[in-house]
């Protein structure tokens, strides 16, 4: 299923799930990650990203605290205080827990979330709702994210870095080395990136049917699904799964548009690098940079699914 799978200090982990390249050289990979949750505000502010990522909101309450009892999201380098956003060296003091004991920082970090575990437990036997239960185990988290990006270059630039948190270089470092051992698939015009379908792409053998024998409207409901699936529940990729999720992201008001980032097609060599005048008729193709690169939401060089998609966005809100 996967195309390479890194795994990094601190239960990190990077697997690529569907890479692909088109006619103009241009890749597009999705992968599914595995990282603490107190570095996900970093990971947020790569705009050039596309993601589905693991909500609170969602995640059943025994099931988090579990998470939180058995493996907690823990630091992978326990710096000393100084001055600055680095810490160069490692602290060994002990950690006062209570007026008898003082233990080492991983057996105190580990007390704390089993401190949080019992206190999510005491709420939710109250009767609180997991969008405030889990709240008390963030700092604790593990989560799964499904990531995908033409762009990737200045990311790792920022944090493979030496001075980027240590946690977030790790999980660079292990994207970085992943996309260094996956080979993409190359694919033309009307081919399709589909993670989770199948090997990862989705391309016409014959009277619109694919070498399995779907349409690509189904392979794009099954990736699109299980985009929305995997950071929250065990992975489902049937065709009735798909259709059942796919209808409630679709038919919802709002329409729940961001799974549909993941899927793309590669933009056309008959409209590559021409001018807006030729272009801005091309479903999909949403503007132009500078250097003529053609863009589609957060993508270069491919077309997104959500792009093609009605109403995936409000331009104009109306609170009537």
């Amino acid at each position: 299923m996967y195309k390479s799978v890194i795994e990094g200090k601190g239960g990190i982990v990077a697997r690529i799930v569907a890479d692909s390249v088109s006619e103009s050289n241009k890749r597009i990979t999705t992968f599914e990650l595995e990282y603490p949750r107190f570095i996900h505000s970093e990971l947020m502010t790569h705009r050039l990203c596309s993601r589905n990522a693991m909500s609170s909101r969602a995640v059943p309450i025994k099931k988090m605290v579990e998470q939180v009892r058995n493996n907690p999201a823990t630091p992978i380098h326990w710096g000393a205080n100084q001055q600055g956003m680095q810490a160069e060296n490692e602290c060994t003091t002990l950690v006062k827990i209570d007026e008898q004991s003082s233990h080492a920082a991983k057996v105190a970090w580990m007390v704390s979330a089993h401190k949080a575990a019992d206190m999510a437990e005491r709420f939710a036997d109250a009767g609180y709702h997991k969008q405030i239960v889990n709240r008390l185990l963030e700092p604790f988290q593990m989560m799964k994210t499904v990531l995908t990006s033409t762009e990737f270059d200045n990311f790792f630039w920022l944090r493979c870095h030496k001075d980027a948190q240590p946690e977030i270089k790790e999980l660079a470092d292990c994207m970085y080395k992943a996309m260094q051992e996956s080979a993409p698939v190359l694919l033309s015009a009307n081919d399709w990136h589909t993670p989770y379908y199948e090997s990862g792409y989705w391309t016409e053998k014959s009277e619109s049917l694919d070498d399995v024998g779907n349409t690509l409207e189904v392979a794009l409901k099954v990736s699109a699904s299980c985009c929305a699936q995997v950071s929250y529940r065990v992975l489902d990729d049937s065709l009735d799964k798909a259709l059942d999720i796919y209808d409630k992201l679709v038919k919802s008001k709002p329409v729940h548009a961001s799974p549909f980032e993941h899927q793309a097609t590669p933009v056309s060599n008959d409209i590559d690098g021409l001018y807006w005048d030729d272009w801005n008729s091309t479903e999909g193709v949403t503007h132009q940079d500078s250097s003529g690169n053609l863009w589609s939401g957060n993508f270069k060089g491919w077309i997104q699914h959500r792009q093609l998609i009605e109403d995936n966005v409000c331009n104009k809100y109306d609170p009537s």
